[in-house]
């Protein structure tokens, strides 16, 4: 299945591909020019340390040119030294300027090597380590969240889910975007460069492991090839995704989606009820923010809650959920509550309370 654009995007994908794909979270570190630049600079003011110790004793040193050192003699000499060619022709002969080549040149060498050295090892093992981290990370990630696009609704998605107790490394974004990656590795997050229409991209993010997928991207037409995919490369997990058109829902939920929020009647419906009442239009922002006021989760039903009714529950009851129904609190079929049912409760948020993740992105223009 092609839809139109497809091509648009996959191209504009590749665009933003790098040679990493993968890119795991770490600690804030300098640009690798900028680490380049200040050993750079460490090995230069080695080597201006070094001229003005030869300079400084430049009567016991021989040149065998013109029997004579200079400022230009003493930065040749420091060169030579201290990149260990020593061609011989300008020597400490005095006492004191062999017993200075001995306790302050040659420390002075030590200390050129290991920075040169230092930043060439550096340079040749960050892949190896980088490599290493990958594969650990893949060996370890088990049940986890992969997020594909990190705009609006994305982000929101990932710190509704983190509230509720989800760790921030068990959640994998996807996008095509190398800054939008960057961004979300910053924050905490591995990611995934590249075009998550494609099962090798997925793959890259362990999707055939992971327990649920979010899918926030910004086509209708991308979200769809992205669930198909997804569903394809997992059967077992949850998919929820976000389209802005309605009309487009139905086909999502055919490509494969549990859940589907249209993010634009969404927004339009808290417009609209915000303006026939501003206090609920409130409450109804209270409910979707998760981890502050009122919270809508989901909870089983414990055994001391079997055969009553939502009503008689000390939780505000709103829906029971029932095999693969949503019944009402007020639903005949949900007046006695069995111990298999899950209740959709409004509580309140407090610190450090972990729920059952209730996914549901907000609201994007």
């Amino acid at each position: 299945m092609k839809l139109p654009g497809h091509d648009a995007i996959a191209r504009q994908a590749d665009e933003h591909l790098v040679t990493h794909r993968v890119k795991l979270p770490r600690k804030l570190v300098d640009r690798p020019i900028r680490q380049v630049a200040k050993r750079l600079a460490m090995a230069m003011l080695v080597l201006v340390v070094t001229v003005v110790v030869v300079y400084v004793d430049r009567a016991g040193y021989h040149d065998s040119a013109d029997q004579t050192v200079d400022l230009l003699d003493s930065a040749y000499y420091a060169t030579v030294t201290l990149s260990t060619t020593g061609y011989g022709d300008i020597t400490p002969v005095s006492d004191s300027a062999r017993l200075t080549n001995i306790l302050v040149i040659t420390p002075l060498r030590v200390l050129f090597l290991i920075i040169l050295v230092g930043t060439t090892l550096e340079v040749l093992t960050e892949r190896t380590r980088e490599e290493w981290r990958q594969s650990r990370w893949r060996s370890t990630l088990r049940d986890h969240t992969v997020v594909v696009g990190f705009g609006t609704k994305g982000r929101s998605a990932i710190q509704t889910v983190c509230v509720t107790g989800l760790k921030q490394q068990q959640v994998v974004v996807v996008d095509p975007s190398s800054k939008a990656i960057d961004v979300a590795t910053a924050e905490g997050y591995a990611g995934v460069i590249g075009d998550a229409t494609r099962s090798e991209v997925l793959k890259r993010a362990e999707v055939h492991r992971a327990r649920q997928i979010i899918i926030a991207t910004q086509r209708d037409d991308t979200a769809v090839l992205v669930t198909l995919t997804a569903r394809q490369l997992n059967r077992s997990a949850k998919i929820v995704a976000a389209v802005r058109e309605e009309e487009n829902a139905p086909l999502l939920k055919q490509s494969g989606a549990d859940a589907v929020i249209t993010s634009a009647s969404a927004a339009g419906r808290l417009l609209g009820l915000s303006v026939l009442s501003p206090a609920a239009g409130m409450v109804m922002e209270d409910l979707i923010q998760q981890g502050s006021g009122l919270d809508i989760v989901e909870r089983p039903v414990i055994k001391a809650e079997t055969g009553r009714s939502p009503r008689e529950i000390d939780d505000l009851v709103v829906s029971v959920v029932r095999g693969h129904r949503v019944l009402g609190y007020d639903d005949p079929a949900a007046a006695s509550l069995q111990l298999t049912d899950r209740l959709i409760t409004i509580v309140r948020a407090t610190p450090g309370t972990q729920v059952t993740p209730d996914i549901r992105p907000l609201p994007q223009d």
